[in-house]
């Protein structure tokens, strides 16, 4: 039987409709910004670990989403850290970036 297509949760798809209304919104922010000398910029979707970490106390810093480093991550870990479950150890040595929860994590 085949499965029906999903999409990750917290994500959506915007139909044409949904995507020309958006654009509109869009432009039209983007007019006023520029009417007043504004000129658009693009930042990193997510930022090294080190970057984002202590800068929003420890609440903050729990409101950070790791990303796994890529390939075989659990060879370079801390080894007594994932032995002792301690996973303020480990996360630095398996998790090299972050995203922020308030802006980039649904």
């Amino acid at each position: 039987m085949a499965q029906k297509p999903s999409i990750p949760k917290g994500t959506r798809d915007f139909n044409p409709e949904q995507v020309a209304k958006r654009n509109y919104i869009f432009n039209t922010i983007r007019g006023a910004f520029e009417t007043f000398g504004f000129q658009p910029i693009e930042t990193p979707s997510f930022e090294n670990s080190d970057t984002l970490m202590g800068k929003y106390g420890d609440e903050g810093d729990r409101l950070i989403f790791k990303i796994l480093n890529s390939g075989d991550y659990l060879n370079k870990a801390n080894t007594d850290a994932y032995e002792e479950k301690d996973s303020n150890k480990l996360t630095p040595s398996i998790s090299e970036k972050a995203l922020r929860y308030d802006l980039t994590v649904p």
